[in-house]
Formats: structure tokens, sequence, C-alpha cells
């Protein structure tokens, strides 16, 4: 049967390692091979190391809101002079990076939309710098990431466009969470319980892109998704659960996406969209379409 709650894959791995429970659910779902997944997975983690190593900080975005501070933060961070510490600050780093390779249309993986692009790569990356951990390690982290993705958009969903920025951040935030969660030794439970305290420290966050570009707030945004899953993966580690059950939590997202006003779902229209620097900068993008 597949996998299709939280509840479900906390319950089948229980006594099995998260990574074959989920690998089996994905052969059996899609009709794939078991080497067939995996070369996929490895596929998508090069990709999100090429991503990595690929960020220009020359680069600007069409409108010139975005390029630049993911480097800026990396020299903070190198400058020993961070309120976080140099690792914390390698992460925002790296979060900014992907963001900004995303406005600049360079490639990267939709973690798991571009919007949220460097949620995800902001914690595996620098972690696994840091732990020493090889490729294979990082891809059954992935896998861990997408199982929470699938069932998120079962359940809720992961578009801005549907439900606000909690689908795309609060998405990549769970996703991120539980893979950190897991690659730290926790339990599946412990994993499923990072990824819903991740969930519900972004519920109701709004989707307010200014012009309708994947830049402002969003960039900045992908850093903020990369702390919350850091510090929900350390809480579910420490053995802290979330109250509500976790699809309880999911279903909580849906609930407030549906009720989300249309301004605040990738309109354009409502939150930083609407200010009067929003509205002068959409009014210059309209112009050079025009």
């Amino acid at each position: 049967m597949a996998i299709d709650s939280l509840a479900g894959l906390m319950q089948a791995g229980a006594e099995r390692d998260l990574f074959d429970v989920i690998l089996e659910n994905d052969c059996r779902e899609r009709g794939a091979l078991r080497e067939d997944s995996l070369a996929r997975m490895r596929m998508l983690y090069a990709a999100i190391r090429r991503a990595g190593r690929g960020y220009d900080p020359a680069l600007r975005s069409g409108s010139g809101m975005v390029g630049g501070d993911g480097a800026r933060m990396r020299a903070h961070a190198a400058s020993g002079k961070t309120i976080c510490g140099e690792y914390i600050g390698s992460v925002i780093a790296q979060a900014l990076e992907m963001g900004e390779s995303n406005a600049c249309m360079k490639c990267i993986v939709a973690a798991p939309t571009a919007g949220s692009c460097g949620v995800l790569p902001a914690v595996l990356l620098p972690y696994q710098q840091r732990e020493g951990l090889d490729d294979e390690t990082m891809v059954r982290a992935m896998y861990v990431s997408g199982m929470i993705g699938q069932i998120i958009a079962r359940k809720a969903s992961i578009a801005g466009a549907s439900g606000g920025c909690q689908a795309e951040i609060g998405s990549a935030s769970a996703m991120a969470a539980a893979a950190l969660c897991y690659l730290a030794g926790g339990s599946a439970e412990a994993v499923c319980h990072a990824a819903a305290i991740a969930v519900k420290s972004l519920l109701g966050l709004v989707c307010d892109p200014i012009a309708g570009l994947v830049e402002v707030p969003c960039v900045k945004r992908n850093a903020a998704g990369a702390m919350i899953a850091m510090s929900s993966a350390d809480m579910a580690l420490a053995g802290i659960r979330s109250a509500v059950p976790p699809d309880e939590v999911i279903a909580a997202m849906r609930e407030v996406g549906d009720k989300m006003d249309v301004s605040l779902k990738e309109t354009g229209v409502g939150g930083v969209a609407g200010t009067p620097f929003g509205q002068s900068i959409a009014k210059k993008m309209s112009g050079k379409s025009e």
C-alpha cells in the first residue's frame, strides 16, 4: 500500500530505515526499478551541488532587485563577526545564493518549487561539508525530504498560487527539517514531527512576490525557511514533539490556504507587492514588457 500520510510513514519506518521504506514506495508507485530510482535521485543531488558551486555574485535579476547578497553574507560569515556564527552564516549565504541563482535564470532544482529552491540545499550542503558525509548518504536524505514534500502536496499544496508561501517555503522547510533530522540519526517519529514543527512555524505565510517575480521577498524567505528547518530538526532530535499530530498540522495548512485572500496568493497585489515600492517595480517591469 502506498504511503499517503505522516502517520503511515511513522508506522512504516518504526522498525526499518526510512530510506529503504521510501525507496520501495517510490519504486512501487512509479513502477520503477530500484537502480532507476536511485539514478534519478543521484542526478537531482548532483544538480544541487552544481548549482551551489555555480553561483555568480556579479549577476543581477531583470528587475535589478536581486543579486550579490549571497556573496555579501558569505563574506560576513567568514569575517567572524556574525551574531549566529560562521556555520549558520554559511547556511544563510547558501540559501540566498540559490534563490538569487533562480532569479537570475541559472539552473536550480525546484525543492519543491523554484521559489523555495534555496531551503533544502542551504541545510544539506553545509551539513555535508561539516560532517564529511558522502553523496550517497545525502541521496538517502533526499528520499526522506521528497516523501515529506509528496505527502504535503497530496494533503495540502506546495504551490503559492494555491496555498500562499506557507505552501512553498513552509513545505521546503518541512522537507529540509526532515532530511536534517534523518541525517542526524532521528527516528521516523522524530523526522515527521520535525516536519510538522516547521510547517506550524510558517503557517499563514502569504505569497506576495513584487511584480509577480520570484525575487522579493522570496529569496530572503529561503534563508528564514532554512533557519526554521534547523531549529525544527534540533527540537525533534531533543525529543520534543508537535502537540498537534503531524497530519493534522498539514490539514490545518490546507485550511489556512483555502481561507487566504486571493490577493495574498502569488497575484502580486497584496502584502509587500502592494506597497508603493512594490507597485513602482511592477509598473517599471510592465513597461519593459510592452
